[in-house]
């Protein structure tokens, strides 16, 4: 990556220097098609980039951004630039500006295979290609000249020449198309890196979104969605639009702002690096979300949590956008909980916040327990940093603070600064005092000092409950103890749950607002003995739960007894909490997944608590009792696979879990006999999703050679049959296959950024320590060539998925302190990553000592 970064002061001197007043792009696409394939040299498009702006110092100097193979020409005000002279591979030098200036720059760009820019895809079912734009945080440079960087805003007038046959979408809606050109309106000021252009043969339904407001004014919003032709039999359009039009009367009904851009498509893109990109009117998503099999409902309710962040960024991102990367919360953690909160209240997934409760603040818990935590608002010094900010603080530490903060300020005055916030700072950028401001006004809370307590500093803390009680057995005392490097405010419920027949239902709560080391909930004096103390019931604050011995003792016996599915969700992050934190042995998790994890209702919960349940055995188990423990969890699995209810969402999920389990001779049998059809469960159908995912563990143990994996594809000849695959073959018990797959991702940049991942995933076998354990020192000595030398994505992807967590002992963390030592000036961003992976690694060898404790 070098000399493509870009940093906080270039940008803010930039910044003060110039303002934008609109862009002319015109693409030429038209040799995505051309026949050959892909040599040594990039296959380029022509990009043709107009840029009107001002300069507030006429005859300074600037530059532009762009990365690219090749510039054709420059021109500044007429006058031709020496594009040798003044292009660098990743800036345009702006010498001599005017007050009033015009820059067209005709490049030469490269498509992308990392994600990364203008992505294409070849659709190895039909031939069929496809192309897509990503660019957050910065690379929309890949694609036309520009100015990079969030806060200079302007309207945008899109361009492109596309081959026959083809449907191009940009964000403005198709103003005219004169043969192979399509031209698109003009769009609102926006940033550079939510523009987009999504072009080539998709499948594509429309419908049409109709409110009328108070006052007579109708709105009218063209829908559409698209995916590759391949994918159209499995195309579900109708939920997709059913959740959008649920989603754009909440928000209408909430923000008292009309949706600001027009038409609103949604395309769902093959290898997405991310979740979805919230390009105004014309949002992309992974097109992992449509389903080719069958799938739970926690499936779908993970489509729809996706499809509302990405329409909430509409206002919060798109409408309003932060100043630079600093502020990147004021998009994210505000689009993370109104998808949520939008979702429990607009759609049929009411239990959204057992999902948010289990899932998305475990990412939160593990990112704020890393060396490389940071506040909520964080210091971003260059877009290396913003790439890796997008992180479990940014995302659901900072929706858990706002969920905190709905039950701080109230409801009503959280939505009214919201509105004020969108009213004020249309169309432009802000920082975090600007939402302080109407927050403020709307609530008379002084929250400055709640953003010092809960925006500016990192950490989590814990809360524990202590209890006194007199002789008849009546609590005298019930305190929440704090535990953290701030203590903060909390606005917490404290649950008290009791045996009732065979459930523990809570029969008394209590709200408090805990302060410092220790507060007295005097609410509960007097109340009954509890079996189960639960502080954070119904989830108000951020805070890691702890548990007194006695409600622990409970939970160990009774855990499933637990009728409310929040609560009990929030005990089992609780316990896993503990796991994570080398206070519970591994073995006594795996052993509440045997006792527990057969009666959890809640379909999204219990996929989390089987993720877990792996952690748990393949890093936290100490490693004499890992061959056991994976016998008790496969046998654990197998039971309630064969007990679910046939064909129910239980069924499915336990059946994935018993492959990824599986552990002895008779388990393989059963996979092989499931694929074969030599073997039977009632109501599950082995679909080819499932046949995958049986598949994989079997080449993994060396019982599915290359010939079989090629079968497999032969039935799926399609473009996620072909990730399958890559993935299978990586993972067979074999050095010459090790060593391959390493040379295709680590000394080989052929591989698209799927396939690299797919590889990846084949090749990193918990069953293989022994195996690839020589890489380890591979390992450290290619990381930062890698980081030089590929992009940001791939980088990331390499070095995250590389490090040599399976061999978990003290001589992998010695040498990862010694790469460290040594390489004290290797970029930030890539000591980040090593350090974080450092300290899963470490954090791994603690649980290990607790489990081997209690052996």
């Amino acid at each position: 990556m070098p000399g493509e970064n870009l940093s906080r002061d270039e940008a803010r001197e930039r910044a003060a220097l110039l303002t934008v007043d609109g862009y002319e792009v015109f693409l030429d696409v038209r040799s995505a098609t051309a026949e050959g394939t892909d040599g040594p040299e990039p296959r380029t498009f022509r990009s043709v980039t107009t840029i009107r702006f001002r300069a507030s110092e006429p005859g300074t100097t600037t530059f532009a951004d762009l990365v690219a193979p090749s510039v054709t020409s420059v021109t500044l005000n007429g006058e031709e630039l020496d594009p040798a002279a003044v292009f660098d591979g990743s800036r345009i030098a702006l010498p001599a500006l005017r007050a009033e200036n015009v820059l067209v720059v005709d490049a030469r760009c490269a498509y992308s295979r990392t994600g990364e820019g203008l992505h294409r895809f070849v659709d190895p079912e039909d031939g069929e290609v496809y192309l897509y734009t990503q660019y957050e945080p910065a690379d929309a440079r890949r694609v036309f000249a520009d100015f990079e960087q969030p806060d200079l805003k302007a309207p945008f007038r899109f361009e492109v020449a596309a081959p026959e046959g083809w449907t191009v979408w940009s964000n403005g809606a198709e103003e005219s198309r004169d043969g192979e050109t399509w031209r698109f309106a003009e769009t609102k000021p926006i940033s550079t890196y939510i523009t987009a252009v999504v072009a080539g043969p998709y499948h594509h339904e429309t419908d049409l979104y109709t409110r009328t407001f108070d006052g007579g004014m109708t709105l009218e919003i063209p829908l559409g969605a698209m995916c590759r032709k391949s994918l159209a039999k499995h195309f579900d359009a109708d939920d997709i639009f059913l959740v959008t039009k649920q989603g754009l009367d909440f928000f209408h009904d909430h923000f008292d702002y009309p949706y600001p851009f027009g038409k609103y498509d949604q395309a769902f893109v093959p290898e997405y690096n991310i979740g979805a990109m919230e390009n105004p009117g014309c949002v992309t998503f992974r097109e992992e979300f449509v389903f080719r099999g069958k799938v739970t409902q926690a499936s779908y309710e993970r489509r729809a949590n996706v499809i509302l962040h990405e329409m909430a960024h509409m206002w919060f991102g798109d409408l309003v956008t932060m100043r630079w990367w600093d502020d990147l919360w004021l998009k994210e953690s505000f689009a993370d909980f109104m998808g949520s909160f939008s979702m429990v209240e607009a759609t049929r997934f009411r239990d959204g916040w057992v999902t948010f409760a289990n899932s998305r603040k475990s990412w939160a818990y593990r990112a704020d327990q890393l060396p490389s935590t940071h506040p909520v608002t964080a210091d971003i010094r260059d877009l290396e940093d913003a790439k890796l900010n997008f992180d479990g603080i940014t995302y659901a530490k900072g929706a858990s603070v706002l969920k905190q903060l709905v039950a701080y300020a109230g409801r009503d005055a959280f939505l009214e600064g919201a509105r004020r916030y969108f009213k004020r700072h249309a169309y432009g950028n802000t920082r975090l005092g600007d939402l302080l401001e109407v927050l403020e006004e709307t609530s008379g809370r002084d929250m400055a000092a709640w953003s010092r307590s809960w925006l500016e500093t990192a950490g989590v803390d814990s809360l524990t409950p202590v209890v006194t009680y007199d002789a008849a057995g009546r609590v005298t005392e019930l305190a929440v103890v704090q535990d953290g490097d701030v203590l903060r405010p909390h606005r917490a419920a404290v649950g008290l749950y009791r045996h009732e027949g065979a459930d523990l239902v809570r029969y008394t709560r209590a709200e408090v607002d805990v302060v410092g080391a220790r507060t007295v909930v005097g609410e509960l004096a007097g109340a009954e003995r509890p079996a189960l103390v639960l502080v954070n019931d119904d989830d108000l604050t951020y805070c890691k739960i702890r548990f007194d011995e006695d409600s622990l003792e409970t939970l160990r016996s009774h855990l499933g007894a637990v009728t409310d599915p929040l609560a009990r969700a929030l005990c089992w992050s609780a316990l896993w909490n503990l796991t994570r934190d080398a206070l519970m042995p591994a073995r006594d998790f795996v052993a509440l997944v045997q006792d527990f994890a057969g009666r959890e209702s809640d379909i999204g919960v219990l996929q989390m608590v089987h993720a877990w349940a792996h952690t748990a055995l393949v890093h936290y188990a100490a490693p004499e009792w890992r061959e056991e423990g994976g016998r008790l969890l496969s046998a654990c699995a197998l039971r309630e696979l064969r007990t679910a209810e046939p064909g129910s969402e239980h069924q499915l999920t336990w059946a994935r879990f018993f492959a990824a389990a599986a552990a002895t001779d008779a388990d393989f049998q059963l996979l092989r006999g499931l694929l074969d059809g030599t073997a039977k469960i009632d109501g599950l159908d082995v679909d080819q999703e499932l046949r995958w995912a049986f598949l994989e563990p079997l080449a993994a143990r060396g019982q599915a050679d290359e010939r079989a994996i090629g079968d497999e594809l032969a039935r799926d000849d399609t473009a996620s049959g072909k990730r399958y695959q890559v993935r299978c073959l990586a993972a067979r018990p074999s050095a010459a296959v090790k060593d391959q797959a390493w040379a295709q991702v680590v000394e080989s940049d052929a591989l698209s950024n799927a396939l690299v991942t797919a590889t990846i995933s084949g090749f990193v076998q918990a069953s293989q320590r022994e195996l690839i354990a020589p890489y380890t020192e591979k390992y450290f000595a290619a990381i930062e060539r890698v980081w030089a030398e590929r992009s940001i994505q791939i980088g990331m992807d390499v070095v995250r998925g590389l490090f040599p967590a399976l061999q978990d002992d003290p001589a992998t963390l010695e040498a990862t302190d010694a790469w460290l030592a040594s390489h004290a000036s290797a970029p930030p961003a890539l000591r980040r990553l090593v350090l974080e992976s450092r300290d899963d690694l470490a954090r791994a060898l603690r649980a290990q000592a607790c489990d081997a404790l209690h052996a």
